[in-house]
């Protein structure tokens, strides 16, 4: 059992002991000090969107968070079964206080979570997540009187208000689409993608559609991060019944990858790559992705006379520093998109619209497009951590080990040779260490990732 406290919400394994898992004591307690943040604001209004992904536990979750809203005194705005790009745009749309998602994202059916939204529909700041934490810890909350106690209104209406506002988008070409005929797998990964995902397409003009794990029930046919050990079925799929491409999302649908015609993998990592150069082709600026995504972002980037600049990992740190540098377009190597035309959020749904535009303008098979992009190969690993490791220490051994080569501490500890990298940091969501090695050449990432896991190892 795991509850894990972090930037990216309040998540955790269903069950067991508080504080040890996501028990519906947990829920409460989070959602109701989450209450208290809203109201310390000094909202306007008391309306608060949630919406979930298709897991087992959703219904569950879903009850206890839209009761606990109701008995602050907050009206719930219930989307039901959404995804988590489509609760981001809610709040503003709805002109809400804030919103929580509920979803474990990437993670295993025994998992879901608490996602936190500001009134701007973004992930509140790390200093705010660090109040709600105080909040909980302290038991600070009031609860309305009979007379303020708040309402729950279920509305199934803000897909189609996202479809529409995404072929609203200047730089979203039904026409060229609906004209490339293109026959489309997609990897639903029986979640709310299902839903959202041929919504979208048959907007799009798109008629040739094939889902694969429709059933929307929680059961992942597989684990449900789109890595490419997940990827078979999809894979096999695509290439043997000739279909133009094939879609995988995550069970929130805001991550994305591609399969192209011949059942390779077109790359998680590039699809940012791919999205950026379609909006660098029409709107001159520069770009953001954290430091643990390819390089190729930078020479598209640099290719289009714009500037690339990294950021830590997380998506409250990335939309930062896009806000910063006033980014037209950026995001994280997972296949996470967020165009700030849009909405500043990872939305795989814009991601496929501005995706499947590029690749008509292009006129040429989705391969032949990857074939376009400068080819460096990311070795993604993890250490699974137990509660003994003190990585504080392991992380300034693997430093002093490294000490000649050049180094950043911002976020983990990334070490440089030359034109490749390995980057280590502790996971948001998970109790794990991710090793992210790159380079161009596959042999070369992962023999830099198995040296550093091997150092690793030896500290252990």
């Amino acid at each position: 059992m795991a509850l894990i406290k972090s930037i990216s919400g309040i998540r955790g394994t269903i069950g067991g002991a508080p504080d040890q898992g996501l028990t519906p004591i947990d829920i409460v307690k989070y959602t109701a000090a989450f209450g208290v943040l809203v109201q310390q604001k000094g909202a306007e209004n008391k309306k608060i969107v949630i919406g979930r992904d298709g897991r087992i536990s959703g219904e569950m979750v879903k009850n206890l968070v839209a009761s606990t809203l109701q008995a602050m005194g907050f009206d719930v705005i219930d989307l039901g079964l959404s995804t988590t790009p489509t609760v981001e745009v809610a709040v503003t749309m709805a002109g809400a206080a804030g919103g929580i998602i509920l979803t474990a994202s990437h993670n295993p059916k025994e998992w879901n979570a608490l996602k936190l939204l500001n009134e701007k529909g973004e992930f509140i700041s790390a200093e705010e997540g660090q109040q709600l934490l105080t909040i909980a810890q302290d038991d600070k909350y009031t609860f309305a009187e009979i007379g303020q106690v708040g309402t729950i209104t279920e509305d199934d209406t803000y897909m189609q208000k996202h479809i529409e506002a995404i072929l609203a988008h200047p730089l979203v070409d039904k026409e060229a689409i609906a004209a490339a005929d293109f026959n489309i797998v997609l990897d639903a990964i029986n979640s709310t993608g299902a839903i959202f995902v041929p919504a979208l397409l048959e907007a799009l003009g798109v008629q040739k559609i094939k889902v694969l794990n429709e059933e929307v029930n929680g059961h992942f046919a597989h684990n449900p991060e789109p890595l490419p050990e997940h990827l078979r079925e999809l894979c096999s799929y695509v290439e043997k019944n000739n279909a133009s491409m094939g879609i995988a999302v995550d069970p929130d649908v805001d991550r994305l990858c591609f399969v192209c015609e011949d059942g390779s993998l077109f790359g998680e990592e590039y699809t940012l790559v791919a999205v950026a150069d379609y909006i660098l082709q029409h709107k001159k600026g520069n770009t953001v992705s954290n430091m643990s995504s390819t390089r190729a972002l930078r020479d598209i980037t640099e290719k289009h006379g714009g500037t690339y600049y990294p950021s830590a990992v997380g998506e409250v740190n990335v939309v930062t520093k896009m806000k910063a540098v006033d980014a037209v377009i950026g995001g994280e190597g997972n296949g996470g998109i967020i165009d700030p035309q849009s909405h500043y959020g990872r939305d795989a749904l814009i991601g496929i619209a501005l995706f499947l535009t590029h690749l008509a303008k292009f006129g040429k098979s989705i391969k032949t497009l990857r074939n376009t992009y400068p080819n460096y190969y990311i070795s993604k690993n993890k250490i699974e951590l137990s509660p003994e490791i003190n990585v504080k220490n392991l992380f300034a051994s693997i430093q002093d080990r490294y000490k000649k080569q050049p180094i950043n501490t911002e976020d983990g500890l990334k070490i440089e040779f030359d034109m490749d990298w390995v980057h280590l940091r502790t996971s948001n969501t998970e109790p794990i260490i991710r090793i992210y090695s790159e380079s161009n050449s596959k042999t070369t990432a992962e023999n830099i990732a198995k040296r550093i896991m091997s150092d690793i190892g030896e500290l252990l």
